[in-house]
């Protein structure tokens, strides 16, 4: 039986991961183009993790970048990689808005939900 594996960014919460991990569920670090926390998340390939997760704010470019949200995850997209990222509850529609539309695969949970929206994808 294969173990299910997690990639995730910097800031992701510990305790969910931890328990996870207890689980034997295994986590990787990925990064974004700025962190350099972990493995780059453009470099993920097919079948190499269930699921990427993460704050928000981690697949918002900054300025000057030229890049947006989707150029951060391509490869999620390209090889079917579901994202699950957390914003506060009472800015779920904001966050989605400012993420523009980078596809039906990534999803925006409020902490409460963050856990269970994972184990959906594993």
């Amino acid at each position: 039986m294969l173990m299910a594996r997690i990639a995730y960014f910097e800031g992701t919460d510990p305790l969910v991961l931890a328990k996870l991990a207890a689980e034997g569920i295994e986590t990787i670090p990925v990064a974004n183009t700025w962190d350099g926390h972990g493995k780059y998340v453009n470099h993920l390939s097919k079948g190499e993790v269930d699921v990427v997760v993460g704050p928000l704010h981690k697949v918002i470019p900054v300025r000057p970048e030229q890049v947006k949200a989707t150029d951060l995850l391509f490869a999620c997209e390209n090889f079917d990689i579901p994202v699950v990222l957390v914003a506060p509850a009472s800015h779920l529609e904001k966050a989605r808005k400012v993420l523009g539309d980078v596809g039906a695969n990534v999803h925006v949970t409020a902490p409460a939900g963050f856990e269970a929206q994972i184990r959906k994808h594993l």
